[in-house]
């Protein structure tokens, strides 16, 4: 039992990191692209959806668990490969199932616990939040670097240059014509060419 417990903790962890993921990039969008204000109802709405898709792909990995085990079950020879499971691989798979079960079990008790919800919004909350100052910090920065502050400048340069040679403006270069091209279609087209 220590082993099937240890595992549906592992799995719960797993899912409540992804909900967290999920919840984070919703703040991220919300409140920065879309200029939105935190508001953590709709977030814990968003945790809350995030753990009942888990729940229900660990109810699923369950059902398929289950099936492998049924037609395994009697099966003696030897696999022709990898999920080709066997009589002797069924009570790994039970256990399996039983795993996959006892996460979506708990994901959806997590479900209607508003304080584990608050605090997986929060969590991400903060997860967004450090990943904005980073960001901010690196811009800063790289943006703000001075010659004399940074010690491998000179060798950097050249390989900045040939970068804004080879990638920045030549890009430029292919957007110009493209706007170039647009224009003209769009002139072609007012003159009923």
């Amino acid at each position: 039992m220590g082993r099937t417990a240890d595992a549906i903790a592992e799995g719960v962890a797993i899912a409540t990191a992804a909900a967290r993921l999920a919840v984070k990039n919703h703040i991220l969008v919300g409140t920065i692209a879309e200029g939105g204000v935190f508001d953590i109802d709709k977030y814990i709405a968003d945790a809350r959806e995030a753990l009942r898709a888990m729940a229900e792909e660990s109810e699923q990995a369950a059902e398929n668990v289950t099936a492998l085990r049924k037609r395994a079950r009697g099966r003696h020879s030897d696999p022709a490969g990898t999920h080709d499971y066997r009589d002797r691989d069924v009570r790994n798979l039970r256990r399996r199932a039983k795993q996959s079960s006892g996460v979506a079990v708990r994901l959806r008790s997590m479900m209607e616990n508003p304080d584990e919800l608050r605090v997986i919004v929060e969590e991400a909350r903060e997860a967004a939040w450090a990943d904005v100052r980073h960001n901010l910090d690196r811009r800063l920065r790289v943006e703000g670097m001075r010659r004399d502050q940074d010690p491998e400048y000179d060798t950097m340069r050249e390989a900045r240059m040939q970068a804004l040679r080879l990638v920045d403006l030549q890009a430029l270069a292919s957007q110009q014509r493209a706007r170039g091209k647009r224009k003209k279609k769009e002139k072609g087209a007012e003159q009923g060419v």
